[in-house]
C-alpha cells in the first residue's frame, strides 16, 4: 500500500527536471510516482481554516437558488438531512454552471481535474475503472446491458438514489445502469435530458479562438450502437486497429492504406487477415471511399522525414514525402458525411512536434483547427512527444497512466537486465536513438556490460503485446524501424476512449 500522505516534497534533482518556479516546490505523489510543480504550501494545522466538512449539496442548492440556513435543521441533526430530501424531491442546476464540478472552499479546482483525467479511462474488461457519478468507489455495480460500458459504485446509489437500493441491485442479473434507463431512479440521480451535448461542451471548454469549435455528437444509446467502420491512412503496424480491439470496440470494417509490407506482414499476421488493406493513399478514389464507407473513423499520420526540423535535407510540406499530408486531407473531406448527414463522425491526424512553425500553421488551417500535443512519457517508459489533430471528443483532457501502463524503463525490461535510466528518450527508426544522453551509453546492464535494448523490450515500452514484431523472420534492425514510425499504444488509447459512447463494444 501506499504511506497515509498523498505525497512529498522533493528537491529539483530528484525529479530529474529543471528548478522550481520561485515560490514554488516540487511534490512526488505516492499514487503514481509522478511529479508535479506546486504553490502556496501551508502548514498541516492551517487546514482548519479552509476545511468544510459538507459543502457539495449546499453548492449544489446554491446554483439551482435553494439555500439551505444554519438554523434549518434541529440541534444534534444531521446537516445534511434537509438537503438531500430536497436533491431527492428533484432539482436540475441551470445554466453553465450546471455540470461542472464543485470546488474546495480553499478555491481549488481538483474535482474538475481528477474528472477530466480519469472518466474516460477503462480496466482490461472494458468498463470504467471508477464510478460514473463520483470517478471513485470501492465498490462498482457494472451495468449489464450490451454496449454499455458504465459502472456505479454501490456509495452513489445508496446516497442519491436511496438507502438499500446497491443492495438490491446487486440482487439483479443483469442490472442495468441508471444512463440506459433513467426512468429506473427517481431521486437526485437522474440524466438530464442534454446530459450528453454537456459532457462534450464541458471536455472541449477551451475552444480555440482562432477556429469554429468542431462539432460535438449526443451519445449514442446503447441499445442504438452499430460496429465502428474505420479508414486508416499510412496505417503502419495497425496500432489503431490494437487499440480499437483491447478497448472492445466491435469493428465492422477496417480500411488500411500502407505500402510498408513489413508493416503489411505484421498486421496481417497479428489481426489474421481481418485487416483489408489496399496500398498507397494515392491511389484511392472518391469512387473507392463511396463504395468502401461510409466510415464513422478516419485516422492516419503521414511520414515526417521531410517535416522534422531534426533533419537537416528536409523538404517541406510542399515537397517529398510531406506532400501526403495534402492526401490526409483529401481523403478526410470525401469521407465526411453529407450535409444533412448527422451522424457521429471522427477523425484524426498525427505528426511530429519538431517541425517547422509555418508547417504547422498551414496543416491546422488546412484541418481547421489546432492541434493538441501529448506525450507519451506519461504513460511509457519513453518520450513521444506528437502533435495530434481531431475532433475526437476529450482530447484536451489531461493524461493519466492506469494500472496496465509500464512506466519505468526496468518494467520493460526481461529478466535479468537492469535499466540505467528510469525512461529513454524517442526511440525512431535510426539504431543510435537507442543511446541515451551526450555520452550515448546504452540503457541496460546485463552481465556487467551495457547493452541494447532488446525488440520484445522495445515493444513494451510502445505498449504492444511481446513478439508482437516478430513475423517474417524479420531482424532487429527492422523490427526497430518499424516500431520507430508507430504510434504509442496507451496514448492511442487515451485517445479513442471516448468512442466507447457511440459505438457498439464486445
Amino acid at each position: 500500500g501506499f504511506s497515509w500522505w498523498p505525497g512529498v516534497v522533493v528537491t529539483w534533482r530528484a525529479t530529474g527536471r529543471r528548478r522550481a518556479t520561485h515560490g514554488m516546490r516540487w511534490l512526488r505523489w505516492f499514487g503514481d510516482g509522478k511529479f508535479s510543480e506546486v504553490r502556496r504550501l501551508v502548514s498541516l494545522l492551517s487546514l482548519t481554516e479552509s476545511y468544510v466538512r459538507v459543502c457539495a449539496a449546499q453548492v449544489a442548492g446554491a446554483r439551482a437558488g435553494r439555500a439551505f440556513p444554519p438554523g434549518e435543521q434541529g440541534a444534534g441533526e444531521d446537516p445534511t438531512k434537509p438537503m438531500l430530501e430536497w436533491a431527492k424531491g428533484g432539482f436540475l442546476p441551470e445554466g453553465s454552471e450546471g455540470l461542472r464540478p464543485v470546488a474546495t472552499s480553499a478555491g481549488q479546482m481538483l474535482p474538475y481535474n481528477v474528472y477530466l483525467e480519469i472518466s474516460y479511462m477503462y480496466d482490461d474488461d472494458g468498463y470504467q475503472s471508477y464510478c460514473t457519478v463520483c470517478c471513485g468507489g470501492r465498490e462498482v455495480l457494472l451495468c449489464g446491458n450490451t454496449n454499455c460500458c458504465r459502472c456505479f459504485c454501490i456509495d452513489c446509489l445508496d446516497v442519491l438514489v436511496g438507502a438499500g437500493v446497491s443492495a438490491s441491485a446487486r440482487a439483479l442479473d443483469p442490472w442495468h445502469c441508471y444512463v440506459c434507463q433513467p426512468s429506473q431512479s427517481s431521486a437526485a440521480l437522474r440524466c438530464r435530458p442534454d446530459w450528453s451535448q454537456k459532457l462534450q461542451e464541458f471536455f472541449a471548454s477551451d475552444h480555440d479562438p482562432d477556429f469554429e469549435p468542431p462539432m460535438t455528437y449526443p451519445a449514442v444509446p446503447a441499445e442504438q450502437r452499430k460496429p465502428i467502420r474505420v479508414l486508416s491512412l499510412f496505417d503502419g503496424i495497425a496500432t489503431g486497429y490494437l487499440v480499437l480491439k483491447d478497448l472492445g470496440f466491435k469493428v465492422d470494417q477496417y480500411i488500411a492504406s500502407e505500402i510498408c509490407e513489413d508493416s503489411i506482414s505484421v498486421g496481417v499476421v497479428r489481426h489474421e487477415g481481418k485487416i483489408q488493406y489496399v496500398h498507397d493513399v494515392r491511389n484511392i478514389t472518391r469512387k473507392n471511399i463511396e463504395e468502401w464507407g461510409p466510415f464513422d473513423l478516419v485516422i492516419g499520420g503521414s511520414p515526417c522525414n521531410d517535416l522534422s526540423i531534426v533533419n537537416p535535407a528536409r523538404k517541406g510540406l510542399y515537397e517529398g514525402t510531406g506532400r501526403l499530408f495534402f492526401e490526409f486531407y483529401r481523403l478526410l473531406s470525401v469521407a465526411r458525411p453529407k450535409p444533412g448527414d448527422q451522424r457521429p463522425f471522427f477523425w484524426l491526424f498525427e505528426n511530429v512536434v519538431a517541425m517547422g512553425v509555418n508547417d504547422k500553421r498551414d496543416i491546422s488551417r488546412f484541418l481547421e483547427c489546432n492541434p493538441v500535443m501529448i506525450d507519451a512519457i506519461e504513460v511509457s517508459a519513453a518520450h513521444r512527444a506528437r502533435y495530434f489533430w481531431g475532433n475526437l471528443p476529450g482530447m484536451n483532457r489531461p493524461l493519466c497512466a492506469s494500472g496496465m501502463d509500464k512506466l519505468q524503463l526496468q518494467d520493460c525490461l526481461e529478466h535479468g537486465r537492469v535499466a540505467k535510466f528510469g525512461k529513454v528518450r524517442t526511440i525512431t527508426t535510426r539504431s543510435n536513438s537507442i543511446k541515451q544522453g551526450k555520452d550515448q551509453h546504452f540503457p541496460v546492464i546485463m552481465n556487467g556490460k551495457e547493452d541494447v535494448l532488446w525488440c520484445t523490450e522495445m515493444e513494451r515500452i510502445f505498449g504492444f503485446p511481446v513478439h508482437y514484431t516478430d513475423v517474417s523472420n524479420m531482424g532487429r534492425g527492422a523490427r526497430q524501424r518499424l516500431l520507430g514510425r508507430s504510434w504509442s499504444v496507451p496514448v492511442i488509447r487515451h485517445l479513442f476512449a471516448p468512442l466507447k459512447d457511440y459505438f457498439a463494444c464486445e
